[in-house]
């Protein structure tokens, strides 16, 4: 079971969103070679434009840090500017409850 979780919020910047969407695409093929990912998700938020969010788990904080310091983590830190209004808002979650 997933005991610890990571949800990121992102903005694009106007115009950029067919860019995040492929940069995201992107991050998805190199977190599949991240074993200690248990599962990662990019979505869109319906009916706010240019909103996503990443949700992925860990089984522990280990697998985490390793996520935040891997290569998707550093790809993140490296395009924030480019590619949104705001900074990547990063908030560490441990999982309550799941399917």
């Amino acid at each position: 079971m997933a005991k610890f979780a990571l949800l990121v919020e992102l903005k694009a910047k106007p115009g950029k969103e067919s860019e995040v969407e492929a940069f995201l695409e992107k991050e998805a093929t190199l977190v599949r070679g991240e074993a200690g990912t248990l599962s990662w998700h990019a979505a869109k938020v319906e009916g706010e434009p240019g909103v996503y969010r990443i949700f992925d788990t860990f089984n522990d904080e280990v697998a985490r840090e390793a996520h935040l310091k891997g290569e998707a983590g550093q790809e993140l830190a490296a395009n924030a500017e480019k590619l949104f209004s705001v900074a990547p808002k990063v908030y560490r979650l441990q999982v309550v409850a799941q399917k």
